[in-house]
């Protein structure tokens, strides 16, 4: 089993945010391949290893980073040391809200502050969410003084994300986010992950 199917191997077990990507055949399409920027394995010496993930994904045409790693500094130096441009990438994919899979983002906006970033869809999630004000009891008995919003409260409610300025799209459900190219959602019942989505799997006429 090559790097690839290795890498796409651990993204299905591992199993919560999958991409579906079918690829074009035509001659002039770009090679289709990964490069792993973050891991704890490998031999590239160049590489700093730490616990954590982060690839980029050409496929289909599209450069993809996949997750972004677990420490800021060390996926900078990783994204580097493969001379990976991260300034035109198509899009960003964080597979779930675990920081060994998330901490680099504050790099990858350093140098790229308006990508594209698709992210699991929770309430009150990291990324920003929003919920209809039913979601939570309300004890119409109670004075307006100790009710949310005075017992007024707006009909869908807005929270904020880690990151204010970044361009998010929460994603629930299956979606195509560029032709060929379908993330599909799924939730977790792994211990520890339970109800977050993740995980991305590209499918191509090589790997179905």
């Amino acid at each position: 089993m090559n790097i690839r199917e290795s890498l796409f191997a651990a993204l299905i077990a591992s199993g919560i945010f999958t991409m579906v990507a079918t690829a074009e055949s035509a001659a002039t399409e770009a090679k289709n391949q990964i490069t792993i920027l973050y891991d704890a394995f490998g031999t590239d010496a160049t590489m700093t290893k730490d616990w954590g993930f982060s690839a980029l994904v050409e496929i289909a045409g599209k450069r993809i980073l996949f997750d972004t790693g677990d420490n800021p500094d060390i996926f900078a130096a990783n994204v580097k040391a493969k001379g990976v441009n991260l300034s035109d990438l198509d899009f960003v994919v964080l597979s779930h809200r675990h920081s060994d899979h998330m901490a680099g983002l504050s790099y990858v906006l350093s140098v790229n502050p308006t990508v594209k970033i698709y992210a699991p869809k929770e309430g009150f999630g990291i990324y920003g969410s929003s919920l209809p004000s039913s979601f939570y009891r309300k004890d119409e008995a109670l004075p307006p003084e100790m009710r949310y919003y005075g017992g007024r409260p707006p009909e869908v409610m807005k929270f904020g994300s880690a990151w204010a300025s970044a361009n998010f799209e929460l994603i629930d459900q299956t979606t195509e986010i560029a032709p060929g190219i379908t993330l599909i959602s799924l939730i977790s019942d792994a211990p520890g992950t339970k109800n977050s989505r993740s995980y991305l799997w590209p499918s191509t006429p090589q790997t179905e």
